[in-house]
């Protein structure tokens, strides 16, 4: 993200799984606001689709044999 969008964000979430959908890292804060249950998981399953899109591309640009 970059600077402008994160200096904006009302919520910051960090999000950090390995390529097989385990969790490293998950870390949220309330920047300039709160933030529902509802809405953590609205995050958490945005985060995940993005990091399965790119968890994808990498094993593409590796060759299918990369065991993730």
């Amino acid at each position: 993200m970059e600077y402008v969008e994160d200096r904006d964000a009302d919520v910051d979430l960090n999000l950090v799984m390995t390529g097989t959908g385990r969790f490293i890292e998950v870390q949220g804060s309330g920047e300039e606001a709160t933030f529902s249950r509802t809405q953590l998981n609205a995050l958490i399953d945005l985060g995940e689709a993005g990091i399965r899109a790119i968890t994808a591309e990498q094993k593409r640009a590796l060759g299918a044999g990369w065991p993730f």
